[in-house]
């Protein structure tokens, strides 16, 4: 167990680290015409934009918040909060985004499953990485169960560790994991995993953001006389 251990946390997130930036620039080197998010809004609106302003929101706020909340070194919070109060919070934000991302993403996925015409002009591919994103978020609120359990903030500690040891590039990151319970390590698992499909999918899109919107003048529209 303790080599299956290292061989998934210590060694496996190199390795789809390594796919997801060298696939995606080989992918964008290569087959820039399939650079694309492949919006099947325009087949269908039906609950689109309910399903999809749920799903987008909820999971930039969990992104940006497992970001923030795995990378920042202990020593930068703990003048101004504990560990226990860092992680309650963690629950109450991630718990309000996770709800959000899982209703949109259900939605989603339940679109393009029942919909005729969203279903024959949609792949199977968007299909798995909606559902895959769909289980990843149901992973993720499941966590919060055991988590209610230790308010104290050691397995996140535990879990900080472990990211920042990956990130640091430091000697086997996966012995700061060992004894997690298995609902953190699947999560944490089909997490890596995400990042070894990310660029064979349409998730590539997320490199595009464009940032440009933000600074760009504004679009005169007029009527037709």
């Amino acid at each position: 167990m303790q080599y299956l251990n290292s061989l998934l946390f210590g060694v496996y997130p190199y390795v789809a680290l390594a796919i997801f930036f060298i696939g995606s620039w080989l992918r964008y080197d290569h087959a820039q015409f399939t650079w694309k998010a492949g919006s099947s809004q325009m087949v269908s609106k039906s609950g689109m934009r309910l399903a999809s302003n749920l799903f987008h929101v909820g999971i930039l706020v969990i992104f940006f918040g497992h970001l923030v909340g795995l990378l920042t070194p202990s020593w930068m919070y703990e003048p101004f909060m504990t560990a226990g109060t860092k992680q309650i919070m963690a629950i109450a934000v991630g718990g309000v985004a996770g709800i959000m991302c899982w209703i949109g993403s259900f939605l989603l996925l339940k679109r393009r499953l029942t919909d005729p015409r969203v279903r024959a002009t949609g792949s199977a591919a968007d299909t798995l990485v909606i559902a895959i994103l769909w289980v990843q978020v149901t992973l993720g609120l499941l966590t919060i169960i055991p988590s209610l359990g230790h308010l104290d903030g050691s397995v996140m500690k535990q879990l900080s560790h472990w990211a920042q040891a990956v990130v640091t590039f430091q000697g086997n990151p996966a012995v700061h994991i060992e004894g997690v319970s298995f609902i953190y390590k699947l999560h944490i698992f089909l997490g890596i995993t995400i990042f070894v499909i990310f660029p064979f999918t349409r998730l590539v899109h997320v490199w595009s953001v464009p940032l440009e919107y933000l600074t760009r003048r504004y679009q005169l529209v007029r009527k037709r006389g």
